[in-house]
C-alpha cells in the first residue's frame, strides 16, 4: 500500500506539471472502487482550474476553483502524468483530461483506491476529519505521542498504525522506526517513556525523510508520477528481512504476529518495555 512517503512523492512529482492546469474532461472506464466514483463527477470538475495539489495522511488533494477532488490509492493504486494519449492498460480505470494535452491516469489493480468529490471544506470529509497529527510537522513531537500513548493498552506497532493517532505512517516505515528508536514493537504504548517516545519521534522522522528522499518504497505495485519505481526497499533495516541477520548485532530477524498482522524485529535490540 501506497504509504505517506509514497503519496509525498507523487505529490511533489505532480505539483509543478498540475497546478493551474485545466481539467477539460473527465473519463470513468472502472467507477467502482473502495468507494464508487461519483456519478457527477465529470461535470463537478469539467472547466476547473487546478489551483494546488496537497496532501493529508495518505490522501491527495486536488484543490480546484469549486471544490477539491479527494483521491486515496488503496493498495495498489498509482497516478502517471502523460504528456500524451498512450494506449491504456488493464485497470487503467480514470482519465483526467488536462489542458497542453496532459493527461493524469488513474491505475488500481485492486480497487481498493477512491476517487471523490467534495465542495466543502476537504478537511471536513469524513473520511479526513478524523486523521491525527501530521508525523513531519513539528508539532508531532516526543510530548505529543506521550500524551498519545500513555493510556493506551495496545502495543506501540499498532498505535503507530491508527491514524487517529498520527497520520499515514504505514507498516513498513513504523517497522523501520521502532527498529532504529529499539523499542520493540509488542512494548505496550503505555509503557513508554518520555524519553522513549522522544527517540521513537526522532526515527519515525529520519525514516519518512530518507524513504521520500529515495522516491519511497516499491515492493510490488508503487509506482511514482512518471512511471518510476522508488528505492528506500534497498534501505530496509528489518522489514521484509525474516531470518536474515540484523545490521546491528546479527542475530536473525525475528518475524512476529501481532494482531491481523506479520511484523518484523531484531529480539536483541529490540527489548520489550
Amino acid at each position: 500500500m501506497p504509504e505517506l512517503p509514497e503519496v509525498e512523492t507523487i505529490k511533489r512529482g505532480l505539483a509543478p506539471y498540475l497546478e493551474n492546469s485545466i481539467i477539460l474532461d473527465v473519463v470513468v472506464r472502472q467507477p467502482k472502487l473502495r468507494f464508487g466514483v461519483p456519478s457527477d463527477l465529470k461535470f463537478k470538475v469539467s472547466g476547473q482550474k487546478i489551483i494546488d495539489i496537497t496532501r493529508r495522511g495518505k490522501y491527495l488533494l486536488l484543490k480546484l476553483n469549486n471544490g477539491s477532488v479527494i483521491i486515496h490509492l488503496g493498495m495498489s493504486g498509482s497516478l502517471r502524468l502523460l504528456q500524451q494519449a498512450i494506449p491504456l492498460k488493464p485497470h487503467d480505470h480514470v482519465d483526467f483530461l488536462l489542458s497542453d494535452n496532459k493527461i493524469l491516469r488513474y491505475h488500481d489493480p485492486r480497487r481498493f483506491g477512491a476517487i471523490l468529490f467534495t465542495d466543502l471544506d476537504p478537511l471536513l470529509h469524513p473520511l479526513l476529519k478524523s486523521i491525527g497529527v501530521e508525523p513531519l510537522l513539528d508539532l508531532f513531537n516526543g510530548e505529543y505521542l506521550y500524551a498519545q500513548t500513555i493510556k493506551r493498552k495496545m502495543p506501540i506497532k499498532n498505535c503507530l498504525l491508527n491514524s487517529k493517532v498520527v497520520a499515514g505512517i504505514g507498516n513498513i516505515y513504523a517497522t523501520e522506526a521502532l527498529f532504529l528508536a529499539k523499542i520493540h514493537p509488542k512494548t505496550l504504548a503505555k509503557n513508554l517513556s518520555l524519553k522513549d517516545c522522544e527517540r521513537l519521534v526522532i526515527a519515525i522522522k529520519e525514516t519518512l525523510h530518507a524513504s521520500i528522499k529515495a522516491g519511497g518504497t516499491s515492493l510490488k505495485d508503487y509506482i511514482n508520477s512518471k512511471g518510476e519505481p522508488g528505492y528506500f526497499a534497498q534501505q530496509l533495516l528489518v522489514y521484509g528481512r525474516a531470518n536474515l541477520p540484523c545490521v546491528v548485532c546479527g542475530q536473525k530477524i525475528t518475524s512476529i504476529n501481532l494482531g491481523q498482522r506479520c511484523t518484523t524485529c531484531c529480539e536483541n535490540c529490540q527489548v520489550i518495555g
